[in-house]
């Protein structure tokens, strides 16, 4: 693990694994595969056809696709030839992108079907800087300025002869603080800012990681959380690649169940809300088994809890409790495990707060789940548990060559190789956010507990201070409310307002499910939302989860919401937190309707 830069890693790796097998994506219904080798050559042609094309080293070229093995070609070629990769959510909208476009002063595009490539089209005449997109799809319209993959891999063949191109030579002259990526924050307000991060923050991140959990090469993954996350980026793509393992693109958000049963990976990388729904679908699953059924689970959760005091400390159960854990397993545990493939070493999880109970419930099937903390500004791993201890409502303890210190009014610092350059074309941004000695204020709050493991608190800017001047910390009310299998999303509303409330997102799947049961008629969501008996389940669910909070801090009253919080509505982040301005804003007389 000499190497010091992206494309150093890629050739090392390629070399020692040409043989292995390293990406797989569903093609007509089978899994196909690239080895290592293949990989280094197909990067190699399209490495060297955007060379031909004229991009150098600094120029910006965008990725706009869901993960896919193209994905991760185009993202080695950018940075093969010195170029600098804008990664683009493709769940963003026209008017989002061309923002992204323009402030990133972005070249090219590359888009992976007609429907991204026609986002940009909307725009790309308005565009000064931007001189083409290129189709994953082989979609091939000159006029348009649209030019095929394929196309790209036959210039860069034609290059290669005539000009000797080699990703050796190609990349000789890039230094490890030289700009990897763009990766453009989208906030909760404002428009996103593009976080410059460098061959080294993202190489150091990796190493740190590596060193941190273990990941091996005879490792599978299943990539499924979007690439153009730095999360994803650095340890499912960047990580499980150094490392020589294998990773299988999932066909999409909604068949990671079943791809999961085929691939069998051992390692999955993942965001809270996917555990919160397997936990959900399991518990909604048990409680309409007979009572036998029931019992026998409930019974088994039990054993889990004490036995997860010793799993989570890289301890086995053994004498009496080990035997009853053994029964547990056979019986319940077993049927878990198989559903998330049957060889699953550990879930690590990361972009939001990982809910206790979530994660106890986990353990107690000695299915671990590793949760760990950063920001895109920091590459973004900045502690992470490890599987001889974790702690749940912990994010871990920290990652090699990394510091952090609690400032006084209880910020959470970072400093080391993983704090980005800075942010694009704002200097002023910047300084808000790293000071003169390096150390970059994360606006979170958090402390250490007795292990040196870190615990966040909420978000600096997200208390809520009450009319009767009381500060509460809606995270841990909007956790508590979620851990609900009725509930999907939820946001804790109360700054200056005489007491707390929330809107509510149900878990429509399972209301609806549920109201079946009950015999309950209703039209739509509007109309099941105004019935009187859904109105006494979620009375008693919010009141339910509210028991551990004091009565200032308890959610009094709600509003239940017909629609998802969504990107494509501007009310979620694409890593699914909730824009709390524009949520207040679209739904403000709900709220008024709860205080009036």
């Amino acid at each position: 693990m000499a190497y010091t830069t992206i494309p150093g890693m890629f050739l090392e790796t390629t070399k020692t694994n040409a043989e292995r097998p390293a990406y797989f994506e569903k093609v007509g219904g089978e899994w196909k595969e690239y080895k290592y080798g293949e990989v280094q050559d197909i990067v190699k042609k399209f490495a060297a056809g955007l060379a031909s094309l004229g991009l150098k080293k600094d120029d910006k070229v965008a990725i706009q696709a869901h993960n896919c093995p193209r994905w991760a070609f185009s993202d080695y070629a950018i940075a093969s030839i010195g170029a600098a990769s804008v990664t683009v959510y493709p769940t963003l909208i026209s008017h989002q992108i061309k923002y992204i476009i323009d402030d990133s002063d972005t070249q090219y595009v590359i888009t992976q079907d007609q429907p991204q490539t026609d986002k940009i089209l909307e725009f790309i005449q308005d565009s000064p800087k931007l001189k083409g997109i290129i189709a994953m799809d082989n979609t091939h319209d000159p006029a348009k300025n649209i030019i095929s993959y394929d196309h790209i891999i036959e210039l860069g063949e034609k290059y290669i002869k005539d000009t000797g191109f080699t990703l050796e030579k190609a990349s000789k002259d890039i230094k490890p603080n030289d700009l990897l990526t763009l990766i453009y924050t989208s906030g909760t307000t404002g428009n996103p800012k593009g976080v410059m991060l460098s061959h080294d923050n993202l190489i150091s991140n990796v190493k740190a990681g590596a060193k941190h959990i273990d990941f091996g090469t005879e490792d599978t993954f299943l990539s499924f959380l979007p690439l153009s996350h730095v999360f994803e980026r650095m340890t499912g793509h960047y990580t499980a690649f150094s490392l020589g393992s294998k990773t299988y693109y999932a066909e999409s958000i909604d068949t990671i169940g079943e791809n999961m049963l085929e691939v069998g990976p051992t390692i999955v990388i993942s965001v809270p809300r996917v555990f919160e729904k397997i936990n959900a679908k399991v518990v909604d699953k048990v409680s309409n088994d007979p009572a036998i059924r029931q019992k026998i689970f409930w019974w088994a959760i039990g054993v889990g809890k004490e036995a997860a005091k010793l799993l989570t400390h890289g301890k086995q159960p053994s004498g009496m409790l080990g035997f009853k854990f053994k029964i547990a397993d056979k019986l319940v545990f077993s049927k878990l495990k198989a559903r998330v493939g049957g060889n699953l070493r550990f879930f690590v999880s990361g972009g939001a707060p990982l809910s206790k109970e979530v994660g106890e419930f986990f353990a107690s099937a000695n299915i671990p789940i590793l949760e760990g903390y950063g920001l895109t500004e920091t590459s973004p791993v900045i502690t992470a548990n490890q599987e001889s201890l974790y702690k749940f409502g912990t994010v871990g303890c920290l990652v090699d060559k990394v510091q952090v210190k609690i400032a006084d009014d209880g910020e959470i610092l970072c400093k080391g190789p993983n704090v980005m350059l800075g942010y694009y074309k704002n200097p002023e941004a910047t300084k808000e956010v790293i000071d003169k000695d390096g150390w970059l204020y994360t606006g979170d709050i958090g402390k250490f507990d007795e292990d040196n493991y870190l615990m966040i608190t909420d978000r600096k800017k997200s208390i809520l201070v009450t009319a009767g001047g009381k500060n509460i910390a809606p995270a841990p009310l909007e956790m508590a409310l979620t851990s609900s299998k009725f509930i999907e999303q939820a946001l804790a509303i109360g700054d200056r307002r005489r007491f707390v409330s929330a809107v509510i997102v149900p878990s429509f799947e399972i209301l609806e499910e549920w109201a079946k049961g009950k015999g309950i008629e209703y039209s739509d969501r509007k109309t099941l939302l105004d019935h009187h008996s859904v109105h006494e389940l979620f009375d008693t669910e919010v009141a339910k989860t509210m028991e551990k909070f004091s009565q200032y801090e308890k959610i009094k009253k709600y509003a239940l919401l017909p629609n998802e919080l969504t990107i494509e509505s501007g009310e979620s982040t694409p890593k699914l937190s909730v824009k709390r301005k524009v949520v207040e804003k679209n739904y403000a007389k709900d709220i008024e309707k709860i205080y009036a």
